[in-house]
């Protein structure tokens, strides 16, 4: 994705809030705001914040999942069902 077309001063934000708006729902590119020529804020769409945020927490239980694969922390899953097993038999 090329981001030097999304990258707007923040008198533009001030000046276009509306269009932004209806731009971001239809297009779903973010939008950086620049202040003093320097970036800001970036401003997106919902859906693709929501899509992000699920991606975001995806890859935290994949990075989760992965260390506790190094510290040894996993068992066989032969050895889970056999032990769920047990306890359901045990009830």
């Amino acid at each position: 994705m090329k981001l030097s077309n999304q990258i707007k001063p923040i008198s533009y934000l001030k000046a276009h809030a509306a269009e932004i708006v209806r731009k971001l729902g239809e297009h779903r590119k973010p939008l950086i705001i620049t202040q003093n020529g320097e970036a800001k804020v970036v401003i997106q769409d919902i859906e693709s914040y929501e899509q992000t945020q699920e991606t975001m927490a995806f890859l935290k239980i994949l990075a989760l999942g992965l260390r506790q694969i190094e510290e040894g922390k996993v068992l066989p899953a032969e050895d889970v069902i056999r032990q769920l097993r047990k306890r359901r038999e045990s009830r």
